[in-house]
């Protein structure tokens, strides 16, 4: 059964359930987390987010999928989720192991929102879906809903079954990929003419600090960027990955039948925002795990020792330099630390952008997170939406206190910190006032942090 649990971001790596450390990560939270031990007890802890809300109103009969056409339950399963079609994403490389479906010609599509992937493959009897959990992390489920023919349609068997899957998932979704955490990868590889890797070429694991030359292998990608070139939309041909005839398509309509796909699209912007969430969701799991694992091991070394609340103690000072340092590795991720500049614009679906920013929150003067720039860097404003997330609001509230105590400081600075040096002064007035102005409760102690000297 274990091929059924690669998710639709799918990764290839070591099996390990107690990584020592996440990619590139040099920080205080690459400690080694034990996720079946306590506090997170992974696979004993019971579920709780919007897919095991969605089986509850399944099994109640409150809600019941629908057929539709040679998707299936897709569409009904994304409006439940409240997904977006426009949402879609397209790979075509053998990273899952669902190998028998996919191809260049029959790729995997994603859709998501906020917390929740859904993945999806053309004639597979299954669909897959991932979701943030407060407790977990990531949680994993599959959707079995095999189709049959009759009379020439496709009619449902059965009715759709969503089940939850664990361990078999984490042995792929919990390495030093996803940054030793359940959680999800956007991986970008050098395709075979199949969609099998190349597996002697160089792979990538892409955020935004990624060079665009790094994104995509394996991907389909719609939309313009200019003289700027990527891995997407090309496989190898004579040892060779040619990044210039696969650059700004508007269609893939040469490349496989379109038709039964929800869009005929693979966004750039859709892209790239999947890639930042994803990461930014990985980065708030390995904190807060982090954070609960100190706190639990604490109160079992010194059941009686409450000096981790006191500054002026040699270990409450120990406790609260390590919080710190926890807390800016979320605020480097929050702040699109190292993001790699664009140098040509970058236009990607408009149905898309559009029905992206409409969820968001916005100040009084109209400005929201969600606004895209796509000139020189990905938002308008470099403070990641995800703050406003249930993944946000579910840290634990020392470890958000801090991480929004350092945000203050840094917005605060009366010069460019130099960690920061994207962040002029009226971009950080901007993301300062959006902030107070969309979430009140986290922002009420800034008045100190401005009272503080602006360094970083």
């Amino acid at each position: 059964m274990m091929w059924v649990c690669r998710l639709l971001i799918v990764l290839i790596g070591s099996i390990a359930m107690t990584c020592p450390e996440f990619v590139n990560g040099q920080g205080v939270s690459s400690v080694a987390i034990d996720i079946e031990a306590a506090p997170i007890s992974y696979s004993k802890t019971p579920a709780s987010n919007r897919v095991s809300r969605l089986i509850d109103r399944i099994e109640s009969g409150q809600t019941k999928l629908k057929v539709d056409g040679s998707t299936g339950y897709l569409k009904s399963l994304l409006a439940e989720l409240d997904i977006p079609i426009s949402t879609q994403t397209l790979v075509f490389s053998k990273t899952s192991l669902q190998v028998r479906y996919i191809s260049r010609r029959n790729p995997r599509a994603i859709y998501f929102n906020d917390d929740t992937y859904v993945g999806w493959v053309r004639g597979s009897p299954i669909m897959e879906i991932s979701t943030f959990d407060p407790m977990l992390g990531a949680a994993f489920y599959t959707v079995n809903a095999e189709p049959e023919r009759s009379f020439g349609e496709k009619l449902p068997k059965r009715l759709p079954h969503i089940t939850q899957a664990t361990y078999d998932c984490l042995s792929c979704h919990a390495t030093s990929m996803s940054q030793g955490v359940p959680g999800h990868v956007v991986r970008s590889v050098v395709p075979e003419f199949d969609g099998g890797i190349a597996s002697q070429r160089e792979s990538f694991i892409t955020d935004h600090t990624s060079p665009l030359e790094e994104r995509w292998g394996g991907w389909y990608v719609t939309g313009r960027h200019g003289e700027m070139r990527h891995m997407g939309n090309t496989y190898l041909r004579g040892g060779h990955l040619d990044t210039v005839q696969n650059a700004n398509r508007l269609s893939l309509r040469d490349e496989f039948d379109t038709y039964e796909y929800l869009t005929p699209y693979s966004d750039i912007v859709a892209l790239m925002v999947l890639e930042h969430q994803t990461q930014m969701h990985n980065t708030l799991t390995r904190a807060d795990f982090t954070h609960r694992k100190r706190v639990f091991e604490r109160a079992i070394d010194n059941p009686r020792d409450t000096s981790n609340d006191n500054s002026l103690s040699e270990q409450g000072q120990e406790w609260q330099a390590e919080l710190r340092l926890l807390a800016r590795e979320v605020v480097d991720a929050l702040l699109f630390h190292e993001e790699a500049e664009f140098k040509n614009e970058i236009k990607g679906s408009i149905t898309f952008s559009s029905e992206f920013v409409q969820r968001g929150v916005a100040d009084s003067q109209g400005r929201s997170l969600r606004e895209f720039d796509l000139q020189t860097r990905m938002f308008k404003y470099p403070c990641s939406y995800l703050v406003h997330s249930a993944a946000f609001a579910a840290l634990q509230p020392e470890l958000r206190g801090a991480v929004m105590s350092e945000l203050g400081r840094v917005l605060s600075s009366d010069t460019t910190p130099d960690r920061y040096p994207h962040l002029d002064a009226s971009v950080r007035d901007a993301i300062k006032t959006i902030l107070r102005e969309t979430e009140p409760e986290l922002t009420v102690d800034w008045q100190f942090a401005e009272t503080l000297d602006g360094t970083s």
